[in-house]
């Protein structure tokens, strides 16, 4: 397929496969880091992912097929209040429609605290929800800067939702590290993944989800030699292979029924193309295997 590049949409769609109507997927961009506490630039990550998609092929050499056809609308960037609660319901008064409408969630950001609201909304929709987070960072403080809506906080409030599996951990506090022990979190550390084999722990990972999933992805969760470009970076983090395995994997085996991206403060045009990449693959995961499904049932 030959596309007009002018429309600023994710992957520079053209209008019938960007429409609201036609779209399996709607991109909904959060331009928000009020409460990010290390480095700021987060607010103009979701215009940076959207700029690199432009920019990439919608071939999916994997999976061999065009994610074009599952149809990706993007809706305008928000004005964001400061206030984070009332960020929240801003995030939650997008999605609802979407989720309605029986599409998918597509959520950039922008920091992570953005996740708590998509999760809400999906949860007065979706019966036994699980999230999975792939993260550097454990994010299961109560509060952090007098805030419970931190970025710091996200994991908190969203583990208070529903059941949690955390993928590649390797920061946490002594007051996190109380509250995984008193609750039994389901954790995979990063240190304990790069001692087993690949297809070991991600079926560990994918086992411990529920039939419904929503995947929370902070890009600082990638190892800092493919994802430099975040807000609080960590050595150790997953690789591509390994994340996108994964990814697959749950895919497959669930019903991802919405996802985020967050993190990017983009400065090194390499992490913002790998980052919008990234989207690409999830998107692709997600359409492949839910029409695998859709013709097991209709024959």
């Amino acid at each position: 397929m030959n596309y007009v590049r002018i429309p600023f949409n994710f992957a520079a769609l053209p209008s019938e496969f960007s429409s609201y109507e036609r779209a399996g997927f709607v991109v909904v961009p959060i331009p928000y880091d009020v409460t990010e506490s290390c480095i700021p630039g987060a607010r103009f990550g979701p215009r940076a992912i959207i700029s690199a998609s432009r920019n990439l092929e919608l071939f999916d050499e994997e999976l061999r097929v065009n994610i074009g056809g599952a149809g990706i609308a993007t809706l305008d960037e928000p004005v964001i209040s400061v206030i984070p609660e009332e960020m929240k319901a801003i995030v939650r008064e997008m999605v609802s429609p979407i989720i309605a409408d029986k599409k998918i969630p597509l959520v950039l950001g922008g920091e992570h605290s953005i996740s708590v609201g998509v999760v809400e909304e999906l949860k007065e929709h979706s019966k036994g929800m699980s999230v999975l987070q792939i993260d550097a960072h454990a994010d299961l403080r109560d509060k952090f800067d007098g805030s419970s809506l931190s970025h710091a906080c996200v994991m908190r409030r969203i583990a208070e939702l529903c059941p949690t599996v955390q993928v590649g951990i390797r920061s946490v506090s002594d007051d996190e590290m109380d509250f995984i022990r008193d609750n039994k979190l389901k954790l995979l550390w990063a240190y304990d993944i790069r001692n087993r084999a690949l297809n070991s722990w991600v079926k560990e990972a994918v086992s411990r989800l529920s039939d419904n999933v929503y995947i929370t992805i902070d890009l600082d969760g990638l190892d800092t030699s493919i994802m430099p470009a975040v807000g609080t970076p960590e050595p150790g983090g997953l690789l591509w292979h390994e994340v996108t395995h994964l990814l697959r994997s749950v895919a497959e085996k669930r019903h991802v029924i919405g996802f985020d991206v967050v993190g990017l403060c983009p400065c090194h045009p390499a992490s913002e193309f790998t980052a919008a990449r990234l989207v690409m693959k999830m998107i692709a995961y997600i359409h492949y295997y839910k029409r695998a499904r859709n013709k097991r049932v209709r024959k």
